[in-house]
């Protein structure tokens, strides 16, 4: 089994990604392979709506985007990383998640995500919740954990101070792994869910 580790941090070794090593380390344990691309830094655009994806099942703009549609289409996890800017994700993150998840026709359903949270002080909850989202609307069960997947620290080494933050990653690691396993074995027992798809309320009648 697979997880793919988006690191939306402009440091790639920063207290986000210093948060989400904590969980790699226990998804690893636990016998789950880790695919990590930091894409912080990239130069990545927003979604232009020119519905190139539709006909191509790419986007239109090949960068960090097709690569982690190619890589998440043998995952089964996707766990996401970013600094709180403004109480919300990192801007760069937030272009990506909208055309990862609007342009990649890779099957999501039933894959596993889970996010961290890494700031200073505050904002956490809303970045998470920000990005919970994209999980949400994605028929992608939500890993959680024992707390709000959060870290707080101005710097890595504080991070490592944060001994409740490193739990709430270690326990996060370990949940993610059990529910992914869980939903093999379900596919497996009984099949995956079948999902009504097609309607679209629009109100235009």
């Amino acid at each position: 089994m697979k997880v793919l580790i988006i690191n939306g941090s402009p440091h790639a070794d920063g207290c986000t990604a210093c948060a989400l090593k904590e969980v790699e380390k226990e998804l690893n344990n636990e016998g789950i392979e880790t695919i990590t691309l930091h894409i912080g830094n990239k130069d990545i655009r927003g979604c232009i709506a020119c519905n190139f994806c539709k006909e191509n099942k790419r986007c239109v703009f090949d960068d960090a985007v097709n690569e982690a549609a190619k890589i998440f289409e043998e995952c089964d996890g996707l766990l996401i990383g970013t600094p709180v800017f403004y109480s919300g994700s990192n801007g760069t993150l937030i272009s990506f998640l909208d055309r990862f998840f609007n342009s990649s026709y890779v099957k999501k359903s039933m894959k596993v995500g889970a996010a961290v949270i890494s700031s200073r002080r505050a904002g956490s909850t809303n970045a998470l919740d920000e990005i919970y989202k994209y999980f949400g609307i994605s028929n992608m069960p939500i890993a959680t954990s024992t707390y709000w997947n959060e870290v707080h620290g101005f710097t890595k080494e504080d991070v490592l101070k944060d001994k409740e933050g490193l739990q709430t990653m270690h326990n996060l690691g370990r949940n993610m792994a059990f529910l992914m396993k869980s939903i093999k074995l379900g596919k497996e027992s009984f099949g995956q869910p079948k999902n009504e798809l097609g309607e679209r309320t629009n109100f235009i009648n």
